[in-house]
């Protein structure tokens, strides 16, 4: 039984070994100059000018979770669309009640402004 482990845990070793080896010849040969720059906590150009724990808008996961809504639509809608003819009249009628509610729920996020950015 163990014996068909073994080459996943060999693949592991190995995995791990060559991860843990470029850490550390990229450690040992890598330039080394530091600075005040490199070393402050941003690098991105400008001093922080609040705190870094600022709270965002609600919109924006709003958005985010509109974003994740609408891109699994694509993941039911595009096996349906290969099976289309093997579901018949049944599922179109469910693809389109599916489709619907998208809809619905689209309709409503906008009626309340979800989409309006300041």
């Amino acid at each position: 039984m163990l014996a068909e482990y073994l080459p996943t845990l060999l693949f592991l070793i190995v995995a791990s070994g060559i991860g843990v080896a470029l850490l550390l010849v990229g450690k040992l040969l890598g330039p080394r100059r530091p600075n005040a720059e490199k070393l402050s906590p941003y690098e991105c150009g400008f001093a922080p000018f609040d705190d870094a724990r600022m709270q965002f808008d609600v919109r924006y996961y709003l958005i985010a979770i509109l974003f994740i809504v609408f891109d699994l639509e694509i993941a039911f809608v595009f096996p349906w669309a290969l099976v289309f003819r093997e579901l018949g009249l049944f599922g179109l009628i469910e693809m389109g009640v599916f489709l619907a509610l998208l809809v619905i729920g689209f309709v409503y996020v906008w009626k309340k402004g979800a989409l309006e950015w300041e």
